[in-house]
């Protein structure tokens, strides 16, 4: 992931910080509590695409 990149891009629902998840092939938005799939390099960054983190993934990024 390019970090000029992740500079630039926001979550598209709530406009906040994205995280790289390099082992999982994600952005992550906490604010949105979502996942955002990165399919060949590109990020998909389509709420109907994202992945719903679960109540233990935003408890670990919080601690």
């Amino acid at each position: 992931m390019n970090p000029k990149l992740l500079e630039i891009l926001v979550c598209p629902v709530t406009k906040g910080p994205l995280i790289y998840d390099k082992s999982a092939a994600e952005l992550i938005s906490k604010s949105a509590r979502l996942a955002y799939p990165i399919r060949n390099d590109i990020p998909v960054m389509l709420e109907e695409e994202a992945r719903k983190l679960t109540d233990a993934e935003v408890e670990k990024l919080a601690g």
